[in-house]
């Protein structure tokens, strides 16, 4: 028979305050998925555009059911997210929190990110197989991943794009409007890639990503848009060898989840032609876990390490290096690969990403 090993003694003040502590988390994790709930449904949005509504007026203009929705507003109430005026019933969603909630907020929409707890949920079967067995996973076991990160990369790059990232690159602007040869590697559904080939008709843009339905979606977008200076290609990225025929390079939190990224970051510098620069965005979290205890959303970030970022990398037989890789990882190996210049930055609006500037 198993021994019962006793209960140590433990500090009873200490002890209660972690127990309210771990009651907050739990409940922080289910507001959290109910926010997902309420942005893909457009909750949010339509709460933003009216004044104090019942939540029978709040369904009607969602074309949702209305038991539901009032369900979920409750959520959002003892939640502290939505204002509840008992004397109307009445439910409102103040400005001050709407500025990161809906689409287009000023602050970028937060509950964009919240979709990733409700992701963690529908593969948690999934994540349990990969800890017993050390295997991974693929790209189509994440339902709606590339939707995430379609909107993810659409407030982190396109939106900033124009007025924060190619200022990063001096001189980069004069050559795309004079012509240039452009590829972005992990395209992704391409928002970023189509809104340069619109402001830079001049210039000729080449998209690769591994998933045959993210390069669907870019395609059927770019020919929306009538840009016949862009082209989009289904490609692993694995043992990349293109060999200079690139002017610019840019690659947006992609080459972590790579088989090799190191291989992945030499191949890009040979594609680039003499004079050529690759933009490279990541994660700005350090190599050392005891360095990112104070990182922004530190805890969100190991998290999708663990259930997405390690087990793509090693369902393609790579290391696994996780989204947590490290700022200095990335660094090195830019250095490594042999880019004769090498700076990092980190914009003041956006502390979560790394940006790296290299230059052939």
């Amino acid at each position: 028979m198993n021994q019962i090993t006793p209960f140590p003694t433990v500090d009873a003040t200490a002890a209660e305050r972690f127990l309210d502590r771990m009651c907050e988390i739990i409940d922080h994790g289910a507001t959290a998925a109910m926010i997902s709930v309420g942005h893909r449904l457009g909750l949010f949005d339509t709460l933003a555009a009216l004044p104090p509504a019942t939540s029978e007026k709040i369904a009607a203009e969602a074309a949702l059911a209305e038991r539901y929705v009032r369900e979920w507003l409750a959520c959002m109430v003892t939640s502290g997210i939505v204002r509840y005026d008992p004397a109307h019933r009445t439910y409102r969603l103040p400005a001050e929190h709407a500025a990161c909630l809906i689409r287009g907020a000023p602050l970028g929409n937060m509950a964009v990110f919240a979709q990733h707890i409700a992701l963690m949920g529908a593969v948690q079967d999934r994540t349990l197989a990969t800890f017993q067995t050390g295997e991974g996973t693929s790209y189509g076991d994440y339902p709606c991943f590339h939707q995430i990160m379609a909107e993810d990369s659409a407030q982190t790059v396109t939106d900033a794009l124009f007025e924060h990232l190619l200022p990063l690159v001096p001189g980069i602007e004069a050559r795309l409007e004079a012509g240039i040869d452009v590829l972005d590697a992990g395209c992704g559904q391409g928002s970023a890639l189509i809104a340069l080939a619109e402001r830079f008709p001049q210039s000729r843009f080449t998209g690769y990503d591994l998933c045959a339905d993210a390069i669907e979606t870019a395609t059927r977008r770019a020919r929306a848009a009538g840009l016949g200076n862009i082209r989009f290609e289904t490609r692993d990225l694995t043992g990349f060898a293109d060999r200079a025929c690139f002017d610019f390079v840019t690659s947006f939190d992609a080459v972590h989840d790579q088989k090799d990224p190191e291989a992945l970051i030499r191949g890009l510098k040979g594609a680039l032609r003499p004079g050529g620069v690759y933009l490279m965005q990541d994660i700005g979290g350090s190599a050392k876990l005891e360095n990112n205890l104070a990182f922004p959303m530190a805890s969100l970030l190991y998290a999708i390490s663990c259930v997405h970022c390690t087990p793509i990398s090693l369902g393609q037989g790579g290391k696994g290096l996780g989204t947590m890789w490290g700022w200095e990882t990335a660094e090195a190996m830019l250095h490594e690969a042999g880019f004769g210049q090498v700076r990092r930055h980190v914009l003041p609006h956006d502390p979560l990403n790394v940006w790296f500037v290299a230059r052939v």
